[in-house]
């Protein structure tokens, strides 16, 4: 995903290679090259396999928390630890990592925030917690995972114990989950909600559509559900030099 606050832009995650990260930055009118620093959830092979072609085209700084940085096979050239709650900030954009529960070693969501216009970024948690309520409050832009449909889920083809990982406290929050959480965090002030990570086994965009739906029924919020196909621009408050495009790590 790309944050773009008045023309700086920050890259989180890189999972996809270099090619189809320029190209879907291109179609959003962007280029990778105004990339300006990586923020890493968690070091999954899906989370990081571009990271390594795209910092030897951009050597830029790569943030991360000390266990994602040990737990990676390749260690960035110039890296930056982060702690959960402990702000950092890059240019006008103030970053905050919030921890999640994942199998992972030090994995984190994040907070951004830039003069009134404040995002919330959690994916790959098995559990929606309170610390993740508290920090993610008053956000006007909410990007959640959705990753399956829990009925989906426990009829498909994957191994029991793949299963077991996913709907665990350390997996994916289910549909069901994210419209708890989504519950929570919904205010007066909120404008848009994306629903991301979805898996293309056990979910299908319509069903998310459908149950955020209800959640946020009677409210103007916009609802966006990310592909892990295309580019998604989202642009938050009047500024529209303020957006984030979404698409697969």
């Amino acid at each position: 995903m790309v944050i773009e606050v008045d023309g700086a832009c920050v890259l989180i995650d890189c999972g996809i290679s270099y090619r189809q990260l320029a190209t879907r930055m291109k179609s959003l009118g962007l280029e990778p090259g105004r990339i300006e620093a990586v923020l890493l959830t968690h070091e999954h092979e899906d989370h990081v396999k571009g990271l390594g072609v795209f910092l030897r085209r951009h050597p830029v700084p790569v943030l991360a928390t000390v266990g994602t940085l040990e737990g990676m096979p390749l260690q960035p050239p110039s890296p930056r630890p982060l702690a959960s709650g402990r702000e950092v900030r890059l240019g006008g954009l103030s970053v905050v990592p919030v921890q999640t529960c994942h199998d992972a070693r030090e994995p984190v969501g994040f907070v951004l925030e830039s003069g009134h216009r404040r995002v919330g970024l959690v994916t790959d948690t098995g559990v929606f917690t309170g610390l993740l309520a508290e920090r993610l409050s008053e956000c006007h832009a909410v990007l959640l995972e959705c990753n399956h449909d829990r009925d989906l889920l426990r009829v498909g083809p994957y191994p029991w114990p793949l299963k077991q990982r996913i709907a665990s406290r350390t997996g994916h929050l289910s549909n069901e989950q994210a419209c708890a959480a989504l519950e929570r965090l919904a205010h007066s002030q909120l404008e848009v909600v994306v629903g991301m990570h979805l898996s293309q086994t056990n979910n299908r965009p319509e069903m998310v559509k459908r149950e955020l739906s209800a959640v946020l029924a009677g409210s103007r919020v916009r609802l966006e559900v990310a592909s892990q196909h295309s580019a998604l621009a989202v642009e938050i408050g009047q500024d529209p030099a303020a957006r984030a495009g979404t698409g697969p790590r």
